[in-house]
């Protein structure tokens, strides 16, 4: 009986997916998400929470218009996901492989840790908080299902918008970083008094790693990758598919 060996070949990688190219990509998706989540949980920090309209103002701000220049920096290297929910949307509809899925979702990962890490360092202990990691309101939500339910939406918002205008090739791609940065202004705006609006697993992780902060951790999974995967799907299905042959 021949032995089963467990190797990159039988997960689906081949050489081709560790050349410098797929690299220089893991890479872009590593600093991105670095400096969107020191910038991002950075400014909740500063501002000791939301607690009033103009720190949701200031908040919702700050994330829109960091993922919109972090889009616009690295689109030309990785696609500019910065978003294991966005990488998902594209593996599931084969924009991706799925090899090259699990090195982005590494380097995402990697990246928000790094990130909060650094937010930790610079912040002195006391005005730390949680490291502007996410939680519930359940105050104003019906439930912790309610939770998911809010976080798939609003990833459902932000990938469908990825789709039209970065991965549709009829998409106004050079409009694709403003539209993507206004879909994360507008969701935390809506999102931040019930859930944080975090639309991104890798957002929410970074901080809650660091900071020991995992009450209902698994809503800010299992709500954007629902959400992303199923805008993925529609606007691919919908929109997309057999449009390559018109």
């Amino acid at each position: 009986m021949g032995q089963w060996v467990l190797s990159a070949e039988s997960l689906g990688f081949t050489a081709n997916d560790f050349g410098p190219k797929i690299w220089r990509s893991v890479l872009a998706e590593l600093i991105a998400t670095l400096l969107f989540v020191f910038v991002g949980a950075g400014s909740v920090v500063v501002l000791g929470g939301v607690n009033d309209t103009g720190g949701l103002v200031a908040v919702a701000l700050t994330h829109g218009l960091a993922i919109a220049l972090l889009v616009a920096g690295t689109a030309k290297i990785s696609g500019g996901h910065i978003n294991p929910a966005v990488t998902f949307g594209a593996v599931i509809t084969g924009r991706m492989k799925l090899s090259t899925g699990v090195l982005y979702l590494g380097g995402q990962i990697a990246g928000a840790v790094i990130g909060a890490l650094l937010l930790e360092a610079a912040i002195v202990g006391q005005y730390e908080g949680n490291l502007g990691a996410h939680s519930l309101n359940l105050e104003l939500l019906d439930g912790v299902g309610a939770a998911v339910l809010v976080e798939a939406v609003l990833t459902f918002v932000l990938v469908f918008t990825v789709f039209a205008t970065a991965m549709d090739p009829r998409g106004l791609a050079g409009l694709a970083p403003i539209a993507i940065g206004f879909a994360v202004l507008v969701d935390h705006l809506v999102g931040i008094p019930l859930t944080g609006a975090s639309m991104n697993p890798a957002r929410s992780f970074g901080p809650a790693l660091v900071a020991d902060a995992w009450d209902d951790h698994w809503v800010y999974w299992l709500g954007p990758l629902t959400g992303g995967g199923l805008a993925a799907l529609v606007y691919y299905f919908t929109f997309m598919w057999g449009s390559e042959e018109e």
